[in-house]
């Protein structure tokens, strides 16, 4: 399914568009809920809400668990700090103004801080301890993908194909990086990765950039997917997923593009298995897991990149970015359940319907269980510890 397009396309448009365009054999069908007997069941510690959550919009408002906080954010712009033990709020933030905050791209926490972008074209800084907040500076763009840290900078991915290095004491610019974004793009951006002096995104031109951090120095850019076809949504080739880093190797994946694992020392490419995918991967450290643009979760071997396992039966699911809790790989769907699979053979373990509203992100990882946020805004810490 083509996913959340954007620039100068109205979603109304874009659906009266592929419906004149569509046969009866290119309709979209959700695959049914697979049929799964549960091995184990969650146990749920405790729930709590931020606001409305972000609904049906396009925000990957990932919570993050830092400073002994669970950190969450709805779009219209609560932002609140959790205690982690019972879920109780511990600061809470209201970011609205005279317009929703349209909070889209976050939750990062450093340099006691957390940093939030927006639809609006905002980063944010607030406070870890209190919620205060620090500065908030406008972009040039759209931030819809969590901000990377290093180096005393916080540096943001925008839909006009920036890479903006802001001070994290005070928001000021210290350098940009521009990259080419075509006409058309899917919704989504690349969150940046900082490791070892050098700053690492995907582009809405395919290609995955690097750059010094220090200065902003473009260093490479090498191609992840090539446009082919006659159309423009054919064409498409963003790379929407964050880059997952694994000692001295990169891994990276696009759409109509390739899964391709790059050497971080030569930027030369050790291998490449064609594979499409907006999602963010996952590792185990000796796979990669990843969710392809028909909602096929794959596992392939991370010094190889052969396939080792293939789960076809959450077709056109919508599912979120896969994750591994205690040794299972997971994942949200649309409809609000949460799938376990078996690492090393991708078969189901576990279900459970959480919430109707659905997922739009991953769980985090805690020291004592995992946090889920559901669209409606619930958020809930569960445990496989018995």
């Amino acid at each position: 399914m083509k996913k959340m397009l954007k620039r100068a396309i109205t979603a109304a448009a874009m659906v009266g568009i592929l419906a004149g365009c569509a046969s009866e054999e290119d309709t979209v069908i959700m695959a049914p809920v697979p049929k799964v007997k549960s091995e184990f069941t969650p146990k749920s510690l405790w729930s709590a809400s931020v606001g409305g959550g972000v609904e049906q919009y396009f925000s990957k408002l990932a919570p993050a668990y830092a400073y002994d906080k669970v950190f969450v954010a709805s779009r219209d712009g609560l932002v609140k700090a959790l205690n982690p033990e019972n879920g109780r709020t511990l600061w809470q933030q209201d970011l609205e103004q005279d317009v929703s905050a349209r909070l889209s791209g976050g939750i990062t926490a450093a340099y006691s801080q957390i940093f939030i972008g927006s639809e609006n074209g905002q980063v944010i800084a607030l406070s870890e301890e209190t919620g205060a907040v620090n500065w908030r500076v406008d972009v040039d763009g759209e931030v819809l993908a969590a901000p990377a840290t290093d180096d005393n900078l916080v540096m943001v991915h925008t839909t006009t194909g920036m890479l903006i290095a802001l001070e994290q004491a005070t928001g000021d610019v210290k350098w940009k990086v521009s990259t080419e974004v075509p006409n058309l793009t899917l919704r989504g951006d690349s969150a940046p990765v900082a490791v070892s002096g050098g700053v690492f995104w995907g582009t809405a031109g395919g290609r995955l950039a690097a750059a010094i951090i220090e200065s902003g120095q473009l260093i490479w850019q090498q191609p992840i997917g090539t446009p082919q076809g006659a159309t423009e949504i054919d064409r498409l080739v963003d790379v929407d997923a964050s880059p997952l880093i694994l000692g001295s190797t990169l891994y990276i994946v696009g759409y109509n593009g390739q899964l391709t694992a790059i050497d971080l020392r030569s930027g030369k490419p050790m291998w490449k298995r064609k594979y499409s995918s907006s999602t963010n991967l996952a590792s185990d450290t000796k796979r990669i897991y990843l969710v392809t643009d028909k909602d096929h979760l794959i596992a392939v071997d991370a010094r190889s990149g052969t396939e080792l396992w293939a789960n076809d039966q959450l077709e056109n699911r919508l599912l979120t970015a896969p994750f591994v809790i205690d040794g299972y790989v997971v994942v949200g769907d649309t409809q609000g359940y949460l799938h376990w699979l078996d690492r090393e053979s991708g078969e189901f373990v576990a279900q459970q319907q959480i919430n109707s509203s659905g997922f739009a992100v991953a769980p985090i990882k805690l020291d004592d269980g995992y946090v889920i946020v559901t669209r409606n805004g619930q958020v809930k810490k569960l445990t496989l510890t018995q």
